[in-house]
């Protein structure tokens, strides 16, 4: 095996995370029960100390934000008790995908027949893909976070 140089490498440190001003987006993922809402809300906290404002979202289907901050938190940015910068909101992917879904059924129905046939194969071809739902929920919530005034957006993913 090669050797590897780590010199250049910045240290494995929570300092070293908040001092990246340049940092946007943090994604905490692991397995199930690793910690991975403990380690959002609390990396969230931290940058708040030095952010504008900080975004925390979960795209668990357990939704445990709400549990962890004590209120309750939904699918719009919900400021954060005790603190003027931080917020929060829970996606819920199957949710979103479902009003995908019923927002392409309809508009089969309205329009020319091609626009129909167009809109009828996309309906079927999200209902048929393996993980496709997950992915067109996730670029939905990147347009909707890349539209928001966040200095620094904390995602709590899904195992």
């Amino acid at each position: 095996m090669a050797d590897f140089d780590d010199s250049e490498l910045p240290d494995p440190s929570l300092k070293n995370i908040i001092d990246q001003e340049s940092l946007q987006w943090v994604f905490v993922g692991g397995k199930g029960g690793v910690g991975k809402t403990t380690t959002s809300c609390c990396l969230g906290i931290q940058l708040a100390k030095y952010r504008k404002k900080v975004l925390i979202v979960s795209t668990d289907p357990a939704h445990n934000l709400s549990d962890a901050f004590c209120q309750k938190i939904g699918r719009d940015p919900t400021p954060i008790n005790g603190f003027d910068n931080l917020s929060a909101m829970e996606i819920d992917a199957n949710d979103d995908m479902e009003k995908m879904q019923q927002q392409m059924t309809e508009s089969a129905g309205a329009g020319s027949d091609e626009e129909a046939g167009i809109s009828a194969l996309m309906s079927e071809l999200t209902a048929s893909i393996p993980g496709i739902d997950e992915a067109m929920s996730f670029s939905e919530l990147m347009k909707q976070v890349q539209n928001m005034d966040y200095d620094v957006v904390v995602f709590d993913t899904a195992p």
